[in-house]
């Protein structure tokens, strides 16, 4: 890769699904963190701000709608893409998530790890042609 590497901030206490989404997301060559709670996603939202960022809602210490509200009313990183994968599923929940900005919301249950990271190639993708 001669382009510098997209950073990748992955919000999600499931120690496993983090675990699987960094390595996979890694050996693409992007550049990951994870954090596993939502106030410590936050921090290091500040700190890193990340080309895009992968979302939990049911969260430790700060829960992702929350999270969410925060970033897209702070003036240098509401622009960050976000991904919203989730257990919760009801229409309510994902009209609330997309409502405060996310620019999808995948039901963790109903995609493969192949497809969540084709969904967060193709925002990267789309994200880097509005930005040129």
């Amino acid at each position: 890769m001669t382009e510098t590497a997209a950073k990748i901030l992955v919000i999600e206490d499931e120690a496993s699904l983090s675990n699987i989404l960094s390595e996979t997301l890694a050996d693409r060559g992007y550049k990951v963190s994870i954090a596993i709670q939502g106030e410590e996603g936050w921090q290091k939202t500040k700190d890193e701000r990340p080309d895009l960022v992968l979302l939990d809602i049911v969260l430790p210490r700060l829960d992702g709608f929350v999270y969410l509200k925060r970033l897209r009313a702070h003036k240098k990183l509401k622009d960050i893409p976000v991904l919203i994968l989730s257990n919760l599923g009801q229409d309510s929940d994902v009209e609330q998530g997309r409502q405060l900005g996310a620019i999808d919301y995948m039901v963790k249950s109903n995609h493969t790890i192949d497809a969540i990271i084709k969904r967060v190639e193709g925002v990267l993708s789309e994200s880097k042609q509005q930005s040129e």
